[in-house]
C-alpha cells in the first residue's frame, strides 16, 4: 500500500532529517507500506507563524500529496510554549485545507533536543565522544546544537545540514520517546498512517 505525507519544516537540516524519521516510524508501524514524501517545503518559523504563510505552505504541500495524502507541519518551539502555539497553528492549518489529514508538531526548544534524549545511542558516532551520556532533562537545555558540539571530539562540531539527517537515521527512537514532544511526533505519524491506510482500504 502506498501512502503520501508532505512536510512543512523550518530548518535546512529538517528537510533531510524529517523524511528519514518518518520512514523509520513507517518501517516500525508496517514494513509493507511504501511511503512517498515529496521534498519538504522549508519556511523559517518567523515567517510561518504570520497570517497567510502557514496556510500557503499547507496548500502547496497538499498539492504535492493530493487529496488522499497527509501534511505534517514541524517546527521548533524555541521559547514559545508548544501547548499554546501548537493548537493555534493546527487550527489555522485545518482551516486552510479541511479536506486532508494534518498534524502539527513542535519540538520543545529545538529538533536536536530529541537527539539529547537518546544521546547514549549516538556514542562514538560522527565525532561524538564514546563517554557521552544523555542529560537528565534534555528539553530543559537551551542550545541543543551547542550541547552536541561540546560532546564532540576536539576539532569537531555539530553541523546541522550534515549531522542532523545522520543522527535522525541512527538514534534510538524508543528511548527518545521519553521526551514528550518526540513521543507526540511519533504518535502523530502513527495516527496519520492509520487514517491514510483506513481511507485506502475503504475505497
Amino acid at each position: 500500500m502506498d501512502v503520501h505525507i508532505g512536510c512543512v519544516v523550518e530548518g535546512h537540516g529538517d528537510r533531510e532529517a524529517v523524511p528519514v524519521l518518518i520512514r523509520r516510524i513507517v518501517q516500525k508501524f508496517d514494513p509493507t507500506l511504501s511511503v512517498h514524501i515529496p521534498a519538504p517545503i522549508r519556511i523559517p518559523k518567523n515567517r510561518l507563524v504570520k497570517s497567510g504563510e502557514l496556510e500557503r505552505a499547507v496548500e502547496l504541500t497538499a498539492r504535492k500529496t493530493g487529496d488522499n495524502g497527509a501534511v505534517l507541519v514541524i517546527l521548533d518551539s524555541d521559547d514559545d510554549c508548544p501547548a499554546q502555539i501548537g493548537p493555534e497553528l493546527l487550527k489555522r492549518a485545518i482551516a486552510a485545507r479541511s479536506n486532508i489529514k494534518i498534524a502539527v508538531v513542535l519540538a520543545k526548544r529545538e529538533f536536536e533536543s530529541w537527539f539529547l534524549a537518546s544521546a547514549d545511542s549516538l556514542r562514538g558516532f560522527r565525532g561524538l565522544m564514546k563517554k557521552n551520556e544523555s542529560p537528565i532533562d534534555p528539553e530543559a537545555i537551551r542550545g541543543a546544537k551547542e550541547w552536541l558540539s561540546n560532546q564532540m571530539e576536539t576539532g569537531r562540531s555539530y553541523v546541522e545540514t550534515l549531522d542532523q539527517p545522520a543522527f535522525a537515521a541512527r538514534f534510538d527512537l524508543e528511548v527518545a520517546r521519553r521526551a514528550d514532544p518526540f513521543d507526540k511526533f511519533y504518535r502523530e505519524i502513527v495516527r496519520l498512517l492509520k487514517v491514510l491506510c483506513e481511507s485506502k482500504r475503504n475505497k
